[in-house]
């Protein structure tokens, strides 16, 4: 597409498109021919009157802002032009973990474990920066990313890792909080108590962070069922196998790390994302003392492709409808638009549509049952939002 003045920026080309909002590379110039590229999500027109909508835009901006740091997207300008508000942030040139993930599955890429620690403990230590945060009154911000999944983790061609997406963050200083019994997240990715739509914490995030790093390590997903009941069931028992029944040769201390983030039972997680991030730090040193960030740049170059270029359109803009195809997820059991928002990647539904909560719960989780190595399906994955920011270009495998 032809560049075009959009209020003080400079656009570039699209990234990715959605039903509720467009990413477009822009850029920004100042004197003596400064330029600085950001990646600019602009919401749609006809979303500008939805004031739970906007209002919800506002607190992800309010949230991301005052997030710096090196594992974190950095959030840079909100504003509107006209009818259409916009939210201006760093701009990752590389690709999302769920393309990653996907093509290292095509082509039956084991992921170096190595590289699966390093990911994992970047991750964790953005999360450990979020929940640590506090405001100008040293008051803690309670933020819970609630929406920690491949789709919202970016990794450059630097070998650098970009948690994003603070969308539907939980924070305490947010204008509008979640009513109770709604459940916002992608369900692949929920701790147990956000699939029985409790009150939460940020020992959810560590159980969704440690969802990653499971999937890293085997190459799967950890929850295989469609049919969105039978799939609720599934993550609220949390009976998770052990990685080693699905992949020979990991570590003792890595997959006791893992499914130390993966406990059921919150107060048997990791107390804090730190912890989770420092026992992944002394594991990588121990296991590959020499690691470097570059071999996390050469695995991308490798499954994903080289960089095409900042400039270059990208052969995977995705155009969405921005909402989940009814074999997903049904309609009932969507939160209305008056109740609840649901955004490009994540979905938020109401308790009340679905089957109740036991009356006594197990306070322990149930024994394990080990899955046969020999078993493990291909990857499959819901479908990456428009949070995708890749410059690559697509390889000669395009999934059916």
């Amino acid at each position: 597409m032809a560049e075009r003045q959009f209020g003080p920026y400079r656009l570039v080309r699209q990234i990715a498109v959605g039903g509720m909002a467009e990413i477009h590379l822009a850029k920004t110039k100042g004197i003596a021919g400064f330029e600085k590229y950001v990646a600019l999500k602009m919401i749609h027109p006809n979303l500008a009157e939805d004031e739970q909508f906007i209002q919800m835009l506002v607190d992800e901006a309010k949230i991301a802002v005052q997030l710096t740091h090196a594992n974190i997207a950095q959030t840079f300008d909100l504003g509107r032009v006209g009818d259409t508000y916009y939210i201006t942030m760093e701009y990752v040139d590389g690709s999302d973990l769920y393309k990653v993930l996907r093509r290292a599955s095509e082509v039956d890429l084991e992921m170096p474990l190595d590289i699966c620690a390093f990911i994992g403990k970047e991750v964790a230590s953005a999360l450990d920066h979020a929940h640590r945060k506090r405001d100008h009154a040293g008051k803690s911000l309670g933020i819970v990313h609630r929406d920690v999944s491949p789709q919202n983790v970016l990794v450059s061609y630097a070998g650098e890792v970009k948690l994003v997406d603070f969308g539907i963050a939980k924070a305490t200083s947010k204008a509008k909080q979640t009513a109770v019994g709604v459940i916002k997240g992608k369900y692949y990715y929920m701790s147990p108590e956000q699939a029985w739509g409790d009150p939460l914490d940020h020992r959810s995030d560590i159980f969704s962070a440690g969802i990653v790093l499971y999937e890293l390590m085997t190459g799967q997903m950890l929850y295989l069922e469609e049919d969105l009941q039978r799939l609720l069931e599934l993550v609220r028992k949390a009976d998770i196998a052990p990685p080693s029944t699905l992949r020979k040769g990991i570590p003792p201390q890595l997959e006791r790390i893992v499914m130390h983030a993966l406990a059921k039972v919150p107060g048997e997680r990791y107390q804090s994302a730190g912890d989770f991030a420092t026992d992944l730090e002394r594991f990588l040193h121990a296991y590959s003392p020499v690691f470097t960030a570059a071999k996390v740049a050469g695995i991308l170059r490798q499954v994903v492709g080289e960089p095409a270029g900042i400039l270059e359109e990208d052969p995977e803009v995705e155009v969405r409808s921005g909402h989940l195809s009814t074999q997903e997820l049904r309609n009932e059991d969507l939160a209305h638009a008056g109740d609840e928002l649901h955004d490009e990647n994540s979905v938020i539904f109401r308790m009340d549509q679905l089957q109740g909560r036991p009356a006594t719960q197990v306070p322990t989780p149930p024994p394990r049952q080990a899955r046969p190595a020999t078993a493990a399906p291909p990857l499959k994955r819901p479908p990456s939002g428009p949070q995708v920011v890749s410059s690559a270009p697509a390889p000669s495998r395009i999934p059916s």
